[in-house]
């Protein structure tokens, strides 16, 4: 079931586009990740949906609401986390989920605990936050997002500032909360390698387009993308390989030899090989990432730092 549904979106200041032309949803159960490099439009996509800037033009539907024409009942369905929380240091964390629960009336005290538990706070939601990392305060945000039962969650640049340790946590709740709540989750990164094994969709978004959306399954399905040799000796297979597999770039690093072929091949190269004296060490097949589909849509490269 579709929960956000973004038609047109578009930000235009003066002559500049920021963004342009956006169109996606997010569904129930589901991670979609709006992926691109800083400044790609993703930050400003996100406050364009919650509310926080003004869109030039293109329709936002959440939970079959127009936020243009019910924006108040549109943000009773959502839950958002942008930039850094912003949580009251000198309370505990149970305070500060206990003060922001008041502004959406009759939340059981049940609930507190159910949503302290989700993101695995239940050893230090006593402490005063001024004692937590960034990965707990994090986490503390997300409970405080997800105390009304939201249909959708936003979480722009979560994993900003946070150790490898604090990411995994991140990551490992939101798929829990994705399961186990069935909410549809919008996260922003630039983090390729982090959004590959956090979502199950990616739009990929560069210069304030959309460049496409693809489900992580089809991508990783997808056919070999190149196979390595490991030979003994690179000036007898080259000219052995340029013959066997006519009009396919075959790219040489020292004695390991890469072909752009598909694994179908292996055995009958490595057989024209060992037949004329060339011993084949090692073959190792290399697969499409997402980091090769953004390249090939896009021409740039997103980094993972």
């Amino acid at each position: 079931m579709c929960i956000l549904k973004v038609q047109n979106l578009t930000k235009k200041i003066g002559r500049r586009t920021l963004v342009n032309q956006l169109s996606f949803d997010a569904r129930k159960g589901e991670i979609l990740g709006l992926l691109g490099p800083n400044g790609a439009g993703k930050s400003t996509t996100i406050k364009m949906i919650v509310g926080l800037i003004s869109k030039t033009s293109g329709t936002v539907t959440i939970n079959k609401k127009d936020t243009s024409k019910d924006f108040k009942e549109a943000m009773k369905h959502i839950g958002v986390i942008v930039e850094n929380p912003d949580l009251y240091k000198f309370l505990s964390g149970y305070d500060n989920l206990l003060h922001f629960s008041r502004m959406t009336p009759n939340i059981p005290k049940e609930r507190l605990d159910v949503v302290v538990s989700l993101v695995g706070l239940e050893k230090s939601i006593h402490n005063k936050v001024s004692t937590y990392s960034l990965g707990m305060k994090q986490r503390l945000a997300l409970a405080i997002a997800l105390v009304h039962k939201p249909a959708l969650l936003i979480l722009d640049e979560p994993t900003n500032g946070l150790d490898p340790q604090g990411i995994r946590d991140l990551r490992f709740h939101l798929k829990q909360l994705a399961t186990d709540e069935n909410v549809a989750i919008v996260v922003s990164s630039h983090l390729m390698a982090e959004m590959e094994m956090m979502c199950d969709r990616i739009a990929i978004i560069d210069k304030g387009d959309l460049i496409g959306i693809h489900d992580i399954k089809d991508i990783t399905k997808e056919q070999i993308q190149a196979v390595q040799f490991e030979v003994d000796r690179t000036d007898l297979a080259i000219p052995l390989l340029q013959k066997s597999v006519i009009g396919e770039e075959i790219i040489t690093n020292q004695n390991v030899i890469t072909i752009k072929i598909s694994k179908e091949h292996i055995p009958e190269i490595c057989d024209t090989l060992a037949k004329n004296g060339v011993n084949v060490y090692g073959v190792q097949t290399i697969k499409t990432t997402l980091e090769d589909k953004f390249i090939e849509m896009t021409g740039d490269e997103v980094h993972n730092d």
